[in-house]
This record gives C-alpha cells, structure tokens and sequence, in this order.
C-alpha cells in the first residue's frame, strides 16, 4: 500500500477540492465487490465519484448486460410525448441537438418539416441506426469533440447522458456556445437528493456506480447551468421510482450474507409466472404504499430542467 496519500479529486463542475464524504458502494448491477466512494463538493455541491475508472476502461463497467437490460426497460410512447410538449412551450421548429441520441428513437419522433435533426453518439452503430430513423445528422464520438458552430441550434437536449459525462461543464460550455441567442438546453437527470436515495443510500437504483460520475440535486443542475451564462427557464423534479431495483439490490445483500447468492441484476433470468404473479400483488400493495411514502423523505428521483441561452438585447432607439 502507498504511504502516500491519495489525491482528492477535483469538482468537475467548480473545479474546488474541499468535499465531504457522501456514501460508499460496490456495482450492485453487476455484483462486483470493489467500493466506490462518493463525495460532495463544499462550494456547489455535486456529487462525484472520487478516483473513477479511466475513460479507456470505463466499457468494462458496461457491456451487453447493461444494453440489455436498458433496452428491456423499454421507451413508452408517453415519455416522449411529454418530452416533445416540454420542448414546444419554447419552440416549435428550428434546428435540434440530441446529445447521447442512442438509436434514435426521440429524434424520430421529431421528424418532418419543422426540424432540421443533428445528434452526438459514442456507437457507430447506433448513431447509424438513429440518423437512418430519423434522417438526422449524427457525429459519432465525444460530445467535446463534435465540430457544430457556434449558434448552431435553437434546442439541444441531453436525456440521463450528463451524469455520465467525465467533464460535465466543459460539455455545459460547449452546449452554451452552440445554442442561438435565446435558445434552450433540455435536461434530465437522476435526482441525489430524492426520497429513495435517501430511504436507499448505496442501494439507490439510480447510483449506478461507477457508471456515473456526477450526481445532482436540483441546486447543484443550477449552479452548473448559471456557471457558464444559461438562465433557467423551468427546474423541476418528477418521479421515475426505481424501487424494486434498489429492493433487488437489498436482496442480493441478504441473501448472500446468509449463504445464497443469486446472480446479480446484469444476468438474472426473466421472471418466471409465479413471480410475475407475485410481483403484480406486491405492486397493488407494498409497493404502492412505498411509492406514496417515499415523497415524505424527498422531491421525486428525477430532475427535468429546461436552461436558456441569453436573448440579444434590442437596440436602443
């Protein structure tokens, strides 16, 4: 072991060092022992994984698993439903940036004459598949390394991407620099101060360690977007329980401290009919009654943000 100490990592929202411990876990998702500590900035107060994976190795904290797993949770129609009429209280047409497009599923929902469609996505191969979707002009790579000029965009939407950004305000600055003069940037996050969070801790579905590397609260999203010269047109926090997922990771623990462990959420098999059964009545009961609980600990688990870029002043006659 060094006999030096560890150096603390810097905020990479602020950029200050002084932090207070938060919590500590392992990757419940994939059952792997290794611990994770998480710290809160002392001036904006994000939270961050201290000393994560380097960016090389951060696809082993991934794989197919986890893509399973995401694409079996499905996108309802509804949910772009609602993200398509939060984006029309500001703008109804002009040129639209997805950050983390993914396949492209909302980017289709978009297409037709009112918008011109540009995405940003790390898969080659999904970003083939959403620019064939939707038509959309899709950058394969980084975030910081797409080459839009400046002004570029009248939106530009980043859903659950920035919590696993490795340098969320350079990718703030970047959003900023490409917005027009009085165009938004809509985002989603998980939200860290919510109930289950705080009912969970390192058992909160929405940790995903190490998979994210900066987790917000309401507060923290705003200090970030008012840190690089955005303004904030709507923040609000919605509720997107994960309960049984964190109630899955605390059944992992109980029943491998007594001897039985079962594979972890990454590989465990589809239900079979008698849990699915099972699980509908527990649905109807004790998690209902949980669901409704849950918001005397906390707001709800995701936070919807809408920040704008500044408008050009009018001319003085």
């Amino acid at each position: 072991m060094s006999s030096h100490p560890a150096v603390p990592t810097l905020c990479a929202v602020c950029g200050h060092a002084d932090s207070e411990h938060w919590l500590q876990g392992p990757d419940r998702f994939h059952g792997r022992k290794e611990i994770y500590q998480l710290e809160r900035c002392s001036s904006c107060l994000t939270v961050r994984l201290e000393r994560p994976p380097e960016p090389a190795q951060m696809y082993l904290h991934y794989g197919p698993e986890y893509d399973r797993f995401i694409g079996r949770a499905g996108d309802s129609p509804e949910r772009w439903n609602d993200r398509r009429q939060a984006i029309s209280n500001y703008k109804t047409g002009g040129a639209l940036l997805d950050l983390g497009c993914s396949s492209g599923a909302f980017l289709e929902t978009l297409k037709g004459a009112s918008w011109t469609l540009s995405g940003i996505e790390m898969s080659e191969g999904a970003a083939k598949q959403a620019g064939a979707r939707s038509g959309a002009e899709v950058f394969v790579g980084d975030i910081l390394d797409a080459p839009f000029a400046p002004s570029s965009f009248d939106v530009i939407t980043c859903f659950d991407v920035l919590e696993h950004v490795y340098e969320p305000r350079k990718v703030m600055e970047k959003v900023r620099q490409w917005l027009k003069p009085g165009g938004i940037f809509y985002t989603l996050v998980p939200n860290i101060e919510c109930g289950e969070a705080r009912i969970f801790k390192s058992y909160w579905y929405g940790l995903e360690l190490p998979r994210h590397l900066s987790h917000f609260s309401p507060r923290s999203l705003r200090h970030l977007a008012e840190s690089v010269g955005l303004t904030v047109a709507s923040l609000e926090t919605h509720r997107n329980s994960a309960m049984e997922n964190s109630l899955h990771y605390m059944g992992d623990t109980a029943l491998d401290r007594i001897g039985f462990p079962r594979a972890p959420l990454a590989t465990a098999k589809m239900p079979g009919i008698p849990w699915k059964v099972t699980r509908k009545l527990l649905r109807w009961t004790v998690f209902l009654a949980f669901y409704h609980l849950t918001p005397a600990f906390g707001p709800g688990e995701s936070i919807h943000a809408v920040f704008q870029a500044p408008r050009i002043p009018e001319s003085s006659s």
